[in-house]
């Protein structure tokens, strides 16, 4: 197994999606949602997990439409991607 983050699915959406990732050894992982000029929106994950493959649900109920950055980090990953709130 290795490190993945996947593309939100639905995207785009209103108003939740799910989000999906594996790590492949247990340890600190980081995710969290970014509007596009970088400020925290969310933290979804900030601790440490065991190694497997794992799916959160993001609500965005009540952000405005727009362009969203998610970001994982573990120990030697790191990972972006956007997604689409529409409304």
């Amino acid at each position: 197994m290795t490190y993945e983050l996947s593309q939100n699915y639905p995207n785009p959406f209103n108003p939740s999606t799910k989000i999906q990732f594996k790590i492949p050894e247990d340890g600190f992982v980081s995710l969290k949602i970014y509007n596009t000029i970088g400020e925290e929106i969310a933290s979804l994950v900030n601790g440490f997990i065991t190694t497997g493959k794992y799916s959160v649900e993001f609500n965005a109920g009540n952000l405005p439409s727009g362009l969203y950055i998610y970001r994982m980090v573990s120990q030697n990953f790191s990972s972006s991607k956007k997604m689409l709130l529409v409304r």
